[in-house]
């Protein structure tokens, strides 16, 4: 039998005229599903987002990394679980997940999170907004109300249960205003957060052994690395990646053991920047406390990074 699609267009008409209840569900069931599916996609890009940073560096911060592990999992499962169920519970709870995010990221940003004070990037203002956007399009989905259904009488504990099942009316308005409320929230979060570099002044540098190997450290403890990208006479690491790399200024000096060619270059900002056998040299913000050196061997902020060993 040949598909007629003038009658069904026809059709769809008259129901709309005759029935134009069936067609208000339809309408609001099809928008329901359309938030559903950009809140779970957008849940599966947060995720793969802290996947990334997580594989390129965040996983050597103490508590910091396994943090972004949980997040991970929780992102892709909640994503899936949203996509595949039409619960508004599990909506609210993929919502609930996505503002705790940003929650974690606006602490971290103004105040640090478990010891680790996150800086302004590029990709952490993506991931802010793209977890604004779940959180609206999830929390639409969990309280928006079918104003033609009914809600089936039950005992009075099951009252409440069952209304927020179906929805509560004009509840779009207060999603509304609570992302808008969050996103004010990231912006004054992202301008108080502007680049800026610590610079380490401790230029005394002397030698210590950290897990077997023997390494240079500033005089407080604290490994110092290397950029590969750098060359003998230039740093190539500012802005944002300063912030998370102190450069080490100020004229070197070595304490016994310590046998490489010390030196300096010009930053671009006129301080004098310390090098150990040509190599610029820098402390980590991941590392915590002396005798650490979980910047070594990951590739963050363009290029490798490897701590500073006493060969050179």
């Amino acid at each position: 039998m040949r598909f007629d699609r003038r009658w069904l267009r026809g059709r769809l008409a008259f129901d709309a005229v005759v029935y134009p209840e069936r067609g208000y569900r339809i309408l609001k069931n099809h928008q329901r599903l359309f938030a559903r599916i950009v809140g779970a996609g957008l849940l599966v890009a947060t995720g793969a987002i802290h996947l990334d940073l997580y594989l390129t560096g965040y996983r050597t911060v103490p508590t910091i990394g396994w943090l972004f592990l949980c997040q991970v999992i929780a992102a892709f499962a909640f994503g899936v679980m949203v996509l595949a169920s039409k619960s508004r519970l599990l909506a609210a709870a993929g919502a609930g997940f996505a503002l705790s995010t940003l929650g974690g990221y606006l602490l971290s940003l103004w105040i640090g999170l478990f010891g680790f004070r996150e800086v302004r990037t590029a990709v952490g203002v993506v991931a802010g907004i793209i977890e604004i956007v779940a959180f609206s399009a999830l929390a639409s989905v969990a309280l928006s109300a079918d104003e033609h259904r009914p809600v089936i009488s039950a005992p009075d504990e099951n009252r409440l249960l069952d209304r927020v099942q179906m929805g509560i009316p004009k509840a779009g308005w207060a999603v509304a205003v609570f992302a808008a409320l969050a996103a004010g929230l990231l912006g004054a979060a992202l301008s108080a957060a502007e680049p800026t570099v610590t610079h380490t002044s401790e230029a005394v540098f002397k030698l210590t052994r950290i897990h077997g190997v023997k390494v240079i450290t500033n005089a407080k403890g604290f490994t110092l690395y290397w950029f590969v990208p750098d060359s003998k006479t230039k740093s190539t690491c500012y802005g944002t990646c300063a912030a998370y790399w102190p450069p080490v200024i100020g004229t070197p000096s070595a304490s016994p053991g310590v046998t490489g060619a010390l030196g300096t270059i010009k930053r671009s900002g006129g301080e004098l920047q310390a090098t150990y056998d040509g190599h610029p040299l820098y402390t980590y913000v991941g590392d915590s406390a002396p005798g650490q050196a979980s910047g070594n061997a990951i590739n963050l902020n363009g290029g490798l990074w490897y701590e500073m060993d006493a060969s050179g």
